[in-house]
């Protein structure tokens, strides 16, 4: 009976104490309740800084560093009502996590206004701390997991009719000429099993096998003590002096074989054997590389290169999964060949596109300035090389201002992002007009007219739109910040309106030229029958342009920048609450206090900036270079050329940025993206091509045609009417590209531009 109440003392003392420490982590700031992915931990904020004391919410005390009693479900997501209270009116936070006090930065910049959006962390991650499909990602393949499922897949497959055949048929002709050579055996052995490998080398591991674990592991030869009575002293019991103790055998050691340097086998492995896998393997490694999802073979090639074939043969084998042991270790182990998911590895914090991109841009100013007459590239050969390479240099210019406004005041960021931000497409526009003016040829300047309209329709129709289908796909409903997108689209109908208020003046005061005019022959009151109309501006009308239009074109240069100025006044300094952005570190901490390894340093991202603004530069030149080619040779319109191929290249790394924050439901980011670019377009680009032209006359006239004009415009209107009620979805963005594919087929069939 005691006992029984001796027990339930001690449970109900433990159930006590078991209370006690679960209210004490309850309030104790530096405990980590297990995480929730919701939508809560992103969404659910206070309203009121009075609630910051009310009992704490289920879905976000373990998240936020304030507690809100809004959010009541403790399920998978939010309730709408708790969605709802974070966009209304403006009283909601923003609310982020970030790992560090640099990422904070960062995270911030990508919500002001201004500021060119980047998703991509400019600081490293601690590996242990990601998930286990990124630990997968960047692993050695020197590990074995549970295997789940059939070796047998797709991508496995290709694999073995891409590379497997030919790897394990060279390594077959090494292996007979080993066997030739008689001295390298050894070595034609380990080939053999090298190519059975090789050809599939799922399922399977080469291990290293471990002479030391062996000698630790090998006992002497003794005799079995038998089982006594447990009723009688064992020997052991004995006094010491009784027990008659037998010297214990020292083992024999294995006959030792020479070094690995010191065999003549290993140097005829490596003057007939080596150098040829070697190659091979290197071949291999290089186009895997290239093929991006493909890494895993990569690896495989250059761990095999690195540290397998240059190990003694004795100590190399290759076994089935199963059959792992723990006297060996494990060299190689692959169990795919191909995954998708390596389109977002990276090397130092750069994409691995980008990475393999890099080797494009040094071949293209090679060979176009190498073979400036074509004898061995033509001109449409460097003119795809040229366009392509400006991909790359986008992305590191884009990196480069990220990493220089993570780590720098406000003030030194907005200056490095109205500066380098628009570097990509000033280059282009620029060295276009100039090669225009040396040629006398005037398409030049309406091929930069339609690449300034393509980069505006982009950003205003097909980088929303594509961003709303792909985020709606994966979210039903997505919502964002109606007052900041309300900003971005009043800024948009200033910009629009300013850029094209020449245009209208000179459709109302100009006078119409038409040429080749006649009348019918018998009917002299009917009308006139004329081709090639326009409105003269320059020879015939000298006094209306430079009275009227040119001073109006100075004006509006002038008055766009002071806008753009005001916007950045009121978002960031006297309405930033209309962001309200929090950020914490996801310990309930107000911020990240992380320590950060940034993996660029402000020297550095502003070298990369310099030397990738020079080879945008040439890149530029040479494109415009070699366009004549396409313009005079193609039957598609010039307009088509500016408004898809040279407005949206450069875009490329933007549409990914805004892809990628739709895909994690921050969708007010996305629509960010096209907004800023659409705004410096209008507001910064021209404004400063422009003041260009007044110093050094190229004949840029700010004056578009009507295509251009109604189609921007029509854009813009139907943009704010999509923004009106703060919630999108993918049809909201098929309308958007559907509209934005129609006005590219109105471009198609444009009929060419004068002087084209």
């Amino acid at each position: 009976m005691s006992h029984c109440k001796g027990s339930a003392s001690t449970d109900g003392q433990r159930r006590r104490r078991t209370i006690t420490e679960s209210s004490d982590h309850q309030w104790d700031p530096e405990w980590k309740a297990p995480r929730r992915s919701s939508l809560c931990d992103r969404l659910c904020v206070p309203a009121l800084q009075s609630d910051m004391t009310e009992t704490p919410s289920p879905c976000a005390s373990h998240q936020l560093g304030q507690y809100t009693p809004k959010c009541l479900s403790v399920h998978r997501g939010c309730t709408s009502r708790c969605i709802d209270d974070c966009f209304q009116e403006g009283s909601g936070r923003t609310t982020i996590r970030a790992e560090n006090e640099v990422e904070a930065h960062k995270e911030v910049n990508n919500y002001r206004f201004g500021f060119r959006k980047w998703k991509s962390h400019v600081t490293e991650r601690p590996i242990e701390h990601r998930s286990e499909d990124v630990k997968e990602l960047y692993s050695d393949l020197n590990f074995i997991k549970p295997v789940r499922g059939s070796p047998i897949s797709v991508g496995n497959i290709i694999y073995l009719f891409l590379f497997g055949w030919w790897i394990c048929l060279v390594y077959l002709l090494v292996c007979i000429l080993m066997f030739i050579s008689i001295i390298g055996i050894p070595y034609g052995k380990l080939c053999f099993k090298l190519a059975c490998y090789f050809l599939w080398p799922f399922g399977k591991a080469i291990q290293k096998t471990s002479s030391v674990v062996k000698e630790c592991l090998k006992f002497p030869d003794y005799e079995a003590i038998p089982e006594e009575d447990s009723t009688e002293a064992t020997p052991l019991m004995k006094s010491s002096s009784s027990v008659a103790v037998e010297p214990t055998p020292v083992p024999v050691p294995p006959p030792q074989r020479p070094t690995y340097w010191c065999r003549v086998s290993t140097y005829v492995w490596l003057l007939l054997g080596f150098p040829l896998l070697a190659l091979v393997h290197c071949l291999a490694c290089f186009l895997a590389w290239l093929l991006v999802f493909s890494i895993p073979v990569a690896k495989m090639n250059g761990r095999t290169l690195k540290a397998i074939l240059l190990m003694p043969p004795e100590k190399v084998h290759v076994q089935k999964l199963e059959k792992k042991s723990n006297e060996t270790t494990v060299l190689l182990c692959c169990y795919h060949a191909f995954s998708w998911k390596y389109y977002k590895y990276k090397v130092d914090g750069i994409n691995v596109f980008a990475v393999n991109l890099l080797p494009l841009v040094i071949v293209t100013i090679v060979i176009g300035y190498a073979d400036r007459e074509s004898y061995y590239v033509s001109s449409e050969a460097k003119f795809v090389t040229a366009v392509s390479s400006i991909i790359p240099l986008s992305y590191y210019i884009g990196m480069g201002i990220a990493s220089i406004s993570a780590q720098s005041n406000f003030a030194l960021g907005a200056v490095v992002n109205a500066t380098f931000g628009s570097i990509t497409e000033m280059t282009f526009y620029i060295t276009a007009m100039l090669m225009g003016h040396s040629a006398g040829n005037k398409c030049y300047e309406e091929i930069v007219k339609a690449a300034l309209t393509g980069t505006l329709l982009g950003c205003i129709l097909f980088i929303p739109g594509i961003c709303m289908i792909i985020g709606g796909l994966k979210h039903r409903e997505q919502r964002f910040n109606s007052r900041s997108a309300g900003v971005s689209s009043a800024l948009l109908f200033i910009s629009v309106g300013g850029v094209f208020a020449p245009t209208l003046f000179s459709k109302a005061y100009g006078r119409l030229v038409c040429e080749g005019c006649s009348i019918t022959q018998g009917n002299l009151t009917g009308p006139f029958s004329c081709k090639n109309c326009h409105y003269d501006l320059t020879e015939n009308n000298w006094s209306l342009f430079h009275c009227h239009i040119e001073p109006l074109v100075y004006t509006i240069s002038v008055l766009l920048p002071a806008a753009y100025l005001i916007g950045l006044i009121f978002t960031l300094k006297t309405h930033s609450h209309i962001y309200d952005i929090h950020i914490n570190d996801g310990n309930g901490h107000g911020q990240g206090h992380g320590h950060a390894v940034v993996h660029w340093s402000r020297l550095r991202a502003l070298v990369v900036l310099i030397i990738a603004t020079l080879l945008m530069a040439a890149c530029a030149d040479l494109t415009t270079e070699n366009i004549q080619s396409i313009i005079s040779h193609s039957s598609i319109s010039q307009y088509f050329i500016g408004v898809t191929v040279l407005a949206m290249v450069p875009e490329l790394p933007e549409i990914v940025n805004g892809i990628q924050f739709a895909l994690q439901n921050n969708i007010s980011l996305s629509l960010e993206v096209g907004s800023c670019i659409a705004v410096q377009v209008c507001m910064i680009q021209i404004p400063l091509l422009i003041l260009f032209n007044a110093f050094y006359d190229v004949g840029f006239v700010l004056i578009f045609s009507d295509l251009h004009m109604w189609a921007s415009i029509f854009s813009v209107i139907l943009v704010n009417y999509i923004f009106m009620d703060g919630k999108c979805d993918y049809f909201q963005g098929t309308a958007l590209v559907v509209v934005y594919l129609i006005l590219l087929a109105v471009y198609f069939y444009a009929p060419s531009p004068m002087g084209c």
